[in-house]
Order: structure tokens, then C-alpha cells, then sequence
């Protein structure tokens, strides 16, 4: 994966960031290519053949945009989705969209090859729950792949700006105010401040039933994911921490 995370490839997925309410077509195709790249590199490392014929489990898939990605390179693709709006948000065809809980799993125990999670854990109240779900359906030997964005990193308030280092609540009043209706990721409610510490506190935990791949910052270049290893740092530069498991 390092050799994929160019200065390049980070400053693209930043710039596409910018899009993710106005364009999301564009953000969550931009997004949906490199999570496949991202996920075939790592799934490399365990067996050759990458994610052919593999299946993988998106939790939170909302409107569909990463099923073509996938399955364009091979994989048998699932996602779900407890939101109902956000399924049909983009229009798109859902082929193998299940409407279920993260904290829920409406699948079997060791029953997907990869567990994908990506920008779902800061939309969680229970995001740990969600994790352990994942982990739970996930066969020995496979992946789980979390990815989520840090509430101290400049992006943590979604479309509510820089404002969210005044305090998630005064931000969504602010947000309402200028714009006459609350944000899609209100606080405390479909939004929250979720760290890098609290992710990797939570994976220090899964000794003996899933070792740690990797854990680096997503939209960062590989030769700054050192930042991952600095408390404090890490929390505003990291902007996306990317946990990979697998499953023992």
C-alpha cells in the first residue's frame, strides 16, 4: 500500500474531498477506485490473486457507488445500509444492498473474505460495536478494513467547515443560521467526534482474535504516516485513520 500513497494520489483525494456535498458522484467515485486499489494491495499480501472472486462487505454503503469499482475488479460485492434515504440518495442500482445495522450484522459469523468500513465509524454512536460486528462475520485469515475521518482533523466537521474546533453543537447553530437549514452530519446525532487514539485503543484490544496489518493516515503521502505514531499530532494531521486487521 505505501507505494500506492503518492504525494500525488493524496493531493487528488483531498481536492475531490471539497465535493463531497456538492458532487458526491465525484468524491464517492474518486473514493470508490482508490478503496478497491487500496484493498486489493492488502489483500495481495495474503494471497496472490487479490480480491478475484473474493467477498467483501461494505458496512454503511450507502447510495452504492463503491459496487461497480469492485465489481469491475472481480469481487462479489455486499453492502449495507440501515438508512433508507441514504440508499437511494445517489439513484444508482443497488444489486446485493442489504438494509441492516452495523451494530447488527444481518450475516453470518466468518462469512465475508473482507469487511470493508470506510467514513461510517464518525456517523456511529457505537462505532466500536460496529467493529466487533465486522470482526464477527469476517472468516479467519480475512480482512477488516476500517477507515474513518478524525473529528480534530480539518474535514471532522463534514460540510460544517473549521468551525467544529469551536464545539460540534455551536457549529451545527452557526451552519443553520447561514444557511437556513441544519447540516446533512449533525452533531451528536448523525455525527461524531471520534479520534485516532480511540481506533487504535480499540484494535490494542483484539490480541489473540485479529492482528493489526497496518494503521496510516489515508489522505496523507507515505512518507508522512509517521504522524500516526505522535499523540496530539496525529489527530490533526492524520485527517483519516485507515485500521487494517486480520482476522486470526
Amino acid at each position: 500500500m505505501a507505494a500506492l500513497a503518492t504525494l500525488r494520489r493524496a493531493a487528488g483525494l483531498l481536492d475531490d474531498f471539497r465535493f463531497e456535498q456538492t458532487d458526491p458522484a465525484r468524491f464517492y467515485g474518486a473514493l470508490a477506485a482508490d478503496t478497491t486499489a487500496m484493498i486489493t494491495a492488502f489483500t495481495e499480501q495474503v494471497d496472490a490473486t487479490g480480491i478475484a472472486n473474493r467477498v467483501i462487505l461494505d458496512v454503511g454503503g450507502g447510495p452504492g457507488y463503491f459496487a461497480d469499482s469492485f465489481r469491475a475488479a472481480g469481487a462479489h460485492y455486499i453492502s449495507v445500509e440501515p438508512d433508507p434515504a441514504e440508499m437511494h440518495a445517489g439513484g444508482l442500482d443497488h444489486r446485493g444492498s442489504v438494509r441492516g445495522s452495523g451494530q447488527a450484522l444481518p450475516f453470518a459469523d466468518g462469512s465475508m473474505d473482507v469487511c470493508l468500513s470506510s467514513n461510517v465509524v464518525e456517523h456511529t454512536r457505537r462505532p466500536w460495536e460496529m467493529c466487533e460486528e465486522m470482526l464477527r462475520v469476517t472468516r479467519p485469515g480475512g480482512l477488516v478494513i476500517v477507515s474513518y475521518t478524525l473529528w480534530w482533523g480539518p474535514f471532522g466537521g463534514h460540510e460544517m467547515g473549521l468551525t467544529h474546533y469551536v464545539g460540534g453543537h455551536r457549529a451545527a447553530r452557526w451552519y443553520t443560521r447561514r444557511h437556513g437549514h441544519p447540516p446533512k452530519n449533525l452533531f451528536g446525532t448523525s455525527l461524531f467526534a471520534v479520534t485516532a487514539a480511540a481506533g487504535l485503543r480499540w484494535a490494542s484490544t483484539l490480541d489473540g482474535r485479529a492482528d493489526v496489518v497496518a494503521a496510516f493516515p489515508r489522505y496523507l503521502p507515505h512518507w508522512m504516516w509517521w504522524v500516526m505514531r505522535v499523540p496530539g499530532l496525529r489527530e490533526v494531521l492524520g485527517t483519516n485513520l485507515v485500521l487494517v486487521l486480520r482476522k486470526s
